[in-house]
């Protein structure tokens, strides 16, 4: 063999095993095993809502000022069938205090009442003092049921109680009064059962039939309380 025919076979013999090897194909690197995924808790259920209370139609509660400024339960009323009434001096519906005062003279011993609280809402219309008003509706108008002090029946910062539980009640029956002499008549439990807007006379036959139907409801309402007494010297 000659020297070129050795070199050939040492050439060969030194190359072909790493083209042997380049043309192996690569070993696979062996596979990590995945962690499980993670279990994530279901978030607890959210805290159940209560359903809020619908407004109590019972407003014979509390206490109010008197024209004269004293303190009058209204649970004293409690047992009486009551109309609600906001009033003013000089409305054109003031003339509706001789209605009233008729009505509550007629149907008084029979356990109606008629609560009338002054309110300067519309128009300035019941601008004066408790002692103006008393000028007209006892001196004027020689009403004799209840009259209590001055107050806001419309939506307010001075909104007095009662009259935000009135407006506070579904309709027809609730919202704020839109005009003085807006009449609520209250049952003998005192709940507010009717509405009626100021065009509604004492004296209309829509009202009286309301009044008599829970006039004569007795035996399983409330025992009447004793009117309080009017002021001495009839103001």
């Amino acid at each position: 063999m000659t020297r070129h025919a050795l070199f050939v076979v040492a050439l060969l013999a030194t190359v072909c095993p790493a083209l042997a090897q380049e043309a192996a194909p690569a070993k696979e690197a062996p596979k990590v095993a995945e962690p499980p995924p993670a279990v994530v808790p279901p978030a607890p259920p959210a805290p159940a809502v209560a359903p809020k209370a619908p407004p109590s139609p019972m407003v014979l509660s509390g206490v109010v000022k008197d024209i004269d400024g004293k303190d009058v339960d209204l649970a004293t009323f409690k047992g009486r069938v009551c109309l609600i009434v906001n009033v003013a001096s000089n409305c054109g519906y003031t003339h509706q205090y001789v209605g009233l005062e008729a009505l509550y003279k007629k149907k008084q011993d029979q356990g109606f009442e008629i609560l009338a609280f002054p309110a300067n809402d519309f128009l300035g219309q019941e601008p004066g003092t408790s002692e103006q008003i008393k000028e007209v509706c006892y001196g004027k108008y020689k009403v004799t049921f209840p009259m209590f002090g001055k107050v806001s029946v419309v939506a307010g910062a001075e909104q007095t109680p009662l009259y935000k539980q009135i407006a506070a009640l579904p309709a027809p029956l609730g919202g704020d009064p839109k005009w003085n002499f807006t009449k609520f008549l209250v049952d003998r439990s005192g709940n507010v059962i009717e509405r009626f807007e100021p065009r509604i006379q004492p004296t209309d036959a829509v009202l009286l039939t309301v009044i008599d139907r829970e006039l004569a409801k007795k035996g399983s309402e409330a025992k009447p309380e004793p009117a309080p007494a009017p002021a001495e010297d009839g103001k």
